[in-house]
């Protein structure tokens, strides 16, 4: 039985993106449009009816131009979520805050951008103009190093984490072989009909060892979003609802942006520990009452801590988990079967929650059995969130 008043109180009932591509030909604007337009058919609700937006800070388009341009409402409700992804699940924990307060009635979700034709997160922070913010003033401690890339910054957990619990490479090349293969089965994945081997893996170039170019995201265009109402207004709707059962948000102790070195033992996820706590306790539910997971994948290795602060099993024993097939879809906890940032797309984790929301609908293009709740993760490495899904 749910313990908070959060649990239960609202859901899921549209998702709607545009096609992920390297180069989309249109702006920014237009692509969060798209999204927002096909989320709301997917409800079937009006633009009108839209009082709330809920997004990044990392967002380019405006919510009063994004309500201008699709047609919505008077806006009642507008929240922006810090750390890039980060944010993904804490976008919808706001939007669920809000409709379950009555706050807001609609609140849609959204994030669009051009990661590959346009500004290249992968490039790291080596070309951007200085500016005199303390989050900038921090990456001068790193950049100094040669740590100036996400890449670079994930490689030293990375290390640590092998040198702690003897897992190698092809440990984190299993994960990309995972999702590469459900991104093989899924149309409308970048990496559709293309699956690798862990031999293809292996073989790919070093980008910061011991990462791998198939142990690195994608760079994405496109936009995804999502529609957020009360779990009541739910029951109205064509759609079957995905009940938001957990909703958390979670920053822990000396945490850095992607830099969290100084703390007694770096291979491990704190954040992400608190955020599990937290969708545990919401939701009254354990990991073993969670059917699927959608983790957050930006660098395969930061997968296996996170399975081990989920409580799907100890630390160090992530890789033995993998190992034995329990990513799969016949396996334990079947995972990214969208195939994740590795292989459908990188929108900053919104895309994984649309993933959440069709494995509950039962929907999915590699839809296990008997999945009535999912858990899903936000970026690591950075303050985090997560959600729990699951059916009414």
């Amino acid at each position: 039985m749910a313990i908070s008043p959060l649990s239960g109180a609202a859901a899921i009932v549209g998702i709607g993106s545009t096609e992920f591509s390297k180069n989309s030909g249109r702006t920014e604007l237009q692509l969060a449009c798209e999204a927002i337009v096909a989320a709301l058919a997917d409800a079937g609700i009006d633009p009108s009816e839209v009082d709330g937006l809920s997004t990044y800070t990392s967002e380019t388009n405006g919510e009063a131009i994004v309500a201008r341009n699709c047609g919505l409402g008077e806006l009642k409700f507008f929240s922006r979520i810090h750390y890039g992804g980060g944010a993904a699940c804490a976008t919808v924990q706001q939007a669920a805050m809000a409709v379950a307060t009555g706050v807001a009635d609609v609140v849609v979700c959204y994030r669009a951008f051009n990661e590959r034709s346009g500004v290249r997160y992968g490039l790291g922070q080596h070309d951007r103009p200085m500016d005199s913010t303390a989050d900038r003033a921090a990456y001068a401690w790193m950049t100094p190093q040669g740590l100036s890339t996400p890449a670079q910054w994930v490689a030293m957990f990375a290390r640590r984490y092998m040198h702690q619990y003897g897992a190698t490479s092809e440990d984190f090349g299993r994960v990309a072989v995972v999702a590469r293969k459900h991104a093989a089965n899924n149309p409308a994945a970048w990496f559709y009909e293309r699956p690798i081997t862990l031999e293809d893996h292996q073989n790919s170039r070093w980008i910061a060892e011991p990462l791998h170019l198939l142990d690195c995201c994608q760079e994405t265009d496109g936009g995804q979003a999502l529609v957020i109402v009360s779990a009541e207004r739910a029951k109205d709707l064509a759609n079957k609802p995905v009940i938001i059962k957990g909703a958390a948000q979670g920053s822990s102790k000396d945490q850095h942006m992607m830099t969290s070195y100084y703390r007694p033992d770096i291979s491990g996820i704190p954040e992400m520990g608190l955020v599990a706590r937290q969708l545990y306790g919401q939701s009254g539910l354990t990991p073993d009452d969670i059917n699927a997971a959608i983790l957050y994948d930006h660098f395969t290795p930061l997968v296996l801590p996170q399975l081990e602060e989920l409580g799907f099993c100890k630390p160090g024993e992530a890789k033995d988990f993998i190992r034995e097939g329990n990513l799969e879809i016949g396996g334990r906890l079947p995972s990214n079967t969208h195939g994740g940032q590795v292989g459908e797309a990188y929108l900053h984790g919104v895309n994984g929650i649309a993933e959440g929301v069709r494995l509950v609908r039962g929907t999915s293009t590699n839809q296990p059995d008997g999945v009535e709740n999912v858990l899903v993760t936000a970026g690591t490495a950075v303050p985090t969130s997560g959600l729990v899904l699951g059916a009414v």
